[in-house]
């Protein structure tokens, strides 16, 4: 996957973005808190967003750049290797749960 946070692509000058972030409203399960660094858009949201949504038993991702936050919900409890691993495929780092 392109590393999208050094593309340049997604945002303008005045910090504007082409793009919104993946989100789902569902609830129920286990819900944690991540903390990932390198986002600064809604695009970038997206992107993390959609690798993490991918993962075997997510059921809701919302990423905010704003706060470099992700919450994530899902039926069991996630390996944060896991979880890393496709916020590296996104082109971002994660820091840990927050």
């Amino acid at each position: 996957m392109t590393d999208l946070k050094n593309s340049g692509s997604c945002c303008s000058t005045d910090g504007s973005c082409h793009s919104g972030a993946a989100s789902d409203t569902q609830t129920g399960g286990v819900t944690t808190v991540y903390k990932v660094s390198g986002m600064t858009c809604g695009h970038c949201e997206g992107a993390v967003s959609q690798e993490i949504s991918a993962l075997s038993g997510v059921t809701a991702v919302t990423a905010a750049a704003r706060t470099g936050e992700v919450t994530v919900t899902s039926a069991a409890p996630l390996d944060e290797e896991t979880v890393r691993a496709a916020v590296d495929e996104a082109g971002y780092e994660l820091v840990g749960t927050a």
